[in-house]
């Protein structure tokens, strides 16, 4: 089955070019350009990605986001934002706020489809993927169920920070400069903004509460969870 996505903007002429351009690389689309409409129809829809436009009138991308990350059945979805801000801090509030990427505009269609592919590959395919148990303290990640829990409790992760737990647990007490985070958690290459790296970091030390304290930043190179 191909991949749905919903697109977000409140600009007719951006949807609609996008919704060309991803229906030749074979995703199945909609578009919504009024945000009031927005969680109707990702309910209808079911994605299984949100391209979100950030500014927007009456109802922003970053509320939208939000709304998303509190809603059971689309929580998981992830969420690349398009912004016309170009400013880093705007796209960390994006990032902070439960997106899993940004695209600032004008933005290459080609960079867009290289962004959804990688926020693809991050993802566990239905059914789960066969994997290990890994542990660090009272951290638990089970690849094969695709979870996490925190002393006996689930803790409920977007792909990426799922992703980024699992590559540190599985080298655990190495340090991960962030660029090499960056090459095998966003395959990105070395030109993206390693703030990127610092702000889903912070979010993942939040979401683990007690147990943050297992990811350890090492100064002036990048982060590994302690071994116990």
């Amino acid at each position: 089955m191909n991949k749905r996505i919903l697109i977000i903007d409140d600009e007719p002429d951006v949807t609609e070019l996008l919704r060309y351009k991803l229906k030749r690389e074979g995703y199945e689309v909609a578009v919504v350009n009024n945000p009031l409409e927005f969680m109707g129809r990702a309910h209808e829809f079911r994605p299984d990605l949100f391209v979100l436009d950030i500014m927007m009138p009456e109802l922003d991308g970053l509320k939208l986001c939000r709304m998303v990350r509190a809603d059971s059945r689309l929580k998981s979805v992830p969420i690349i934002f398009l912004t016309a801000r170009g400013e880093i801090e705007d796209r960390i509030r994006g990032l902070e706020s439960g997106g899993d990427d940004y695209i600032a505009k004008p933005f290459d269609a080609k960079e867009l489809f290289l962004r959804i592919k990688s926020v693809f590959k991050r993802r566990v395919p239905e059914g789960g993927e066969r994997g290990p148990r890994l542990q660090a303290g009272d951290v638990v990640l089970d690849a094969e169920l695709h979870t996490v829990t925190v002393g006996g409790e689930p803790v409920e992760l977007t792909a990426t920070e799922f992703k980024l737990l699992r590559l540190l647990l599985e080298r655990k007490g190495r340090v991960q400069s962030r660029e090499n985070l960056l090459v095998n958690v966003w395959n990105y290459d070395t030109n993206t903004e390693t703030r990127t790296i610092d702000t889903h970091v912070r979010r993942l030390r939040e979401k683990l509460g007690p147990c943050a304290r297992i990811v350890e930043t090492v100064r002036g190179v990048g982060y590994r969870v302690r071994e116990e």
